[in-house]
């Protein structure tokens, strides 16, 4: 199955490519400049190991820091940014037993310069690492791991807080759009952006789940800090730029998990999501998470049960509507999964199909990343030496991957970066309201409605007023040439056959001397 997805995915981009380019959404810049090692901030990390944390005893704070990604030759002063955050489940490479796990893997490096060609701005981001998943109790390893995903909200929000210090105080060094902030999240990254949106109450992490066997908290803010970075104790946590705004505008997660779905309220900001339903680390709907056959903690969701949420609550109502061949490959799978009566990792059966979630369906067991790719001689003989490990714990990393990632491959990675970046393009710009946003197009003060039913359509559509006669139907292709008209003059028009190639077309409606614009797709 994994073979015939995939295929699609890469037919998706070949159908798209005579598109017109609009920023954004499709690469209309050609190269992207990468300034590296940009230092955000500096906080104490654990992995010098317990009880005294580096920075302690005499030995130097770590410093914290981003590559940034922006396009050759914008001339735009004020771009939206995405902070993308890599994966790695909290452990520095190799030694977390998987062939990725830094920022300078291939799959980020790929979607900052996927992002940057479309033009925006992309913080590739380094947070603090470091748990322990051997620890012999459940509380203890929950514990462990609650506070390595603390630390890197803690770390993003600083990073945050740093361009709009930036902005305000240095005139705006790197060209963003503090309006306009999204979060992009990888794996553990993807845990990352979706807790750093929705954890703002003291009570959200001390839940019965995240209390100890005594009924202490697992998260000791006074020693800490808050969830923004504050506070603490001044051995184990040092603010970073505080006084300026943790505001960010979206949440784009691929494979994270959210640890309490109670944590997500109305409110909160738009999320999008691709998972694989068969993601072992971060369960698709609602389950256990574990690492290494061990269980950490209980109850975490995935992108299904996260962004239906998010849909219920309204929190994603800019971004409902679209209907790109993306949106349509998404929803075909999402369908697929519920006719076919399939489970996730934990076993729970997939009994609805979720808007603004795109799963991957690939066929391995386990897989959570299909979008990953690594060079394996490079793993064992360059960057396993390099963190201080054998070529022989390289090249279990690179069996490890290969477990749920059997088929993994250069070609493979790319046409799942792709996918996903061309899926949450479209719902990052309606979601912030960029140029090209769709959610002008129908005037949602009018009183006046026209339904299109179905859409996407094989060609059959019934067009139908809740008031006025409809007048005039016109029909533009992507690159905006008139391709049919109608004139029915009538409240309900059904056209058995429109007779139009494959694509997107936006539909420009004339009812009661109203003009209302809708996207259309013809399959």
């Amino acid at each position: 199955m994994k073979k015939n997805i995939t295929s699609f995915i890469l037919g998706i981009a070949v159908i798209t490519s005579g598109f017109s380019q609009t920023r954004y959404v499709d690469e209309v810049f050609g190269s992207v400049d990468v300034t590296t090692d940009v230092v955000y901030g500096q906080n104490f990390s654990v992995l010098a190991g317990t009880p005294i944390p580096t920075g302690m005893a005499g030995t130097p704070i770590p410093a914290l820091a981003f590559d940034f990604y922006e396009p050759t030759g914008d001339t735009e002063t004020e771009r939206p940014l995405i902070i993308h955050l890599h994966t790695g489940t909290f452990a520095p490479i190799v030694h977390n037993g998987n062939p990725t796990g830094m920022r300078q893997d291939f799959a980020t490096n790929a979607f900052c310069d996927a992002y940057a060609k479309r033009g925006y701005v992309v913080a590739n981001l380094e947070y603090r690492l470091g748990w322990n998943p051997n620890l012999p109790t459940e509380p203890e390893r929950a514990a462990e791991l609650m506070k390595a995903v603390y630390r890197a909200i803690q770390d993003t929000k600083a990073a945050v807080r740093f361009f709009r210090k930036d902005y305000e105080t240095n005139g705006n060094t790197y060209g963003i759009d503090t309006s306009r902030i999204i979060l992009s999240g990888q794996g553990s990254g993807g845990w990352v952006a979706l807790g750093y949106a929705t954890v703002d109450k003291l009570a959200e992490i001390q839940l019965p789940k995240f209390l100890d066997g005594s009924g202490v908290p697992l998260i000791d803010t006074a020693v800490l800090g808050d969830w923004n970075g504050v506070g603490g104790s001044p051995t184990l946590n040092m603010p970073n730029s505080p006084g300026y705004s943790n505001d960010v505008h979206m949440v784009c997660s691929m494979g994270g998990g959210l640890g309490d779905l109670s944590w997500l309220e109305a409110g909160d900001v738009p999320m999008a999501a691709v998972h694989g339903p068969l993601d072992a680390v971060a369960i698709y709907t609602t389950g256990n998470v574990s690492a290494g056959g061990v269980n950490v903690t209980t109850d975490i969701s995935g992108a299904h049960d996260v962004v239906k949420k998010a849909n219920m609550l309204g929190n994603n109502d800019a971004i409902l509507e679209h209907y790109d061949p993306y949106t349509v490959a998404a929803k075909t799978a999402s369908n697929a999964l519920v006719a076919a009566n399939a489970t996730d990792w934990g076993g729970t059966a997939i009994t609805e199909s979720v808007n603004n979630v795109f799963p991957y369906i690939t066929g391995n067991p386990g897989e959570g990343s299909p979008w990953d790719y690594w060079d394996s001689t490079f793993l064992v003989t360059q960057v396993a030496p390099a963190v201080g490990l054998t070529a022989a714990e390289g090249q279990a990393a690179h069996a490890s991957g290969l477990m749920t990632n059997p088929n993994m491959s250069y070609g493979k990675a790319l046409a799942y970066i792709d996918s996903t970046v061309n899926y949450f393009c479209p719902r990052i710009v309606n979601a912030t309201m960029l140029p090209g946003n769709t959610m002008d197009l129908i005037d949602i003060n009018s009183t006046v409605k026209v339904s299109v039913f179905p859409n996407p359509s094989n060609g059959n559509l019934v067009f139908s007023s809740n008031s006025g006669n409809i007048e005039s139907i016109k029909f533009h292709n992507a690159v905006g040439q008139l391709t049919k008209a109608f004139n029915p003059n009538t409240k309900v028009f059904n056209i058995e056959d429109v007779s139009l190639p494959t694509g997107i077309y936006l539909v420009e409606i004339i009812c009661d001397g109203n003009s209302i614009v809708q996207k259309i797709v013809v399959e």
